[in-house]
């Protein structure tokens, strides 16, 4: 089983942080790496389906990444959950969490889970060794950088 587990601080209350990461169609004007979010089905910033897709870079290489996912939303835990239902990282689980910290600001934090592609005999390896380390942790990374600094700036 993959899990990473990526955390941000943001000095923005959850209050600030909660739209910059929920309203995922907004993605791609506050996070160069995205290259497109599109809804297909849901409201903005609500429960839906919705398509991404990002750039993993490597060096002066950008490698696309794409996947499709369900979403459901909970404005009052302040949590965002994704089931991966297409792309090479279907059946991945996602949870975002954004909760106050003790300075006022928030911490953010995405733990995904997946037990890797149907792979025969390197499914599972291929997630915990490369998939989750090298493009998961590397594209989540920038995510949250972009959501925290975005939130920063706005409040």
């Amino acid at each position: 089983m993959m899990r990473t587990v990526d955390e941000a601080h943001c000095s923005a209350p959850p209050d600030a942080v909660w739209p910059h990461a929920s309203r995922v169609e907004r993605w791609p004007a506050i996070l160069p790496h995205y290259r497109w979010v599109t809804r297909h089905r849901g409201e903005p910033g609500g429960d839906g389906l919705v398509e991404m897709a990002a750039w993993r870079e490597f060096g002066p290489l950008p490698w696309p990444t794409w996947w499709e996912s369900e979403m459901w939303v909970d404005p009052v835990r302040r949590e965002i959950r994704y089931r991966h239902v297409r792309g090479i990282t279907t059946g991945m689980d996602v949870l975002w969490t954004i909760t106050p910290d003790s300075h006022g600001g928030s911490t953010v934090r995405i733990v995904h889970e997946w037990a890797g592609p149907g792979w025969p005999l390197i499914g599972n390896a291929a997630a915990r060794l490369v998939i989750g380390p090298v493009f998961v942790h590397a594209i989540a990374t920038r995510t949250l950088r972009g959501v925290t600094r975005a939130a920063e700036q706005s409040s």
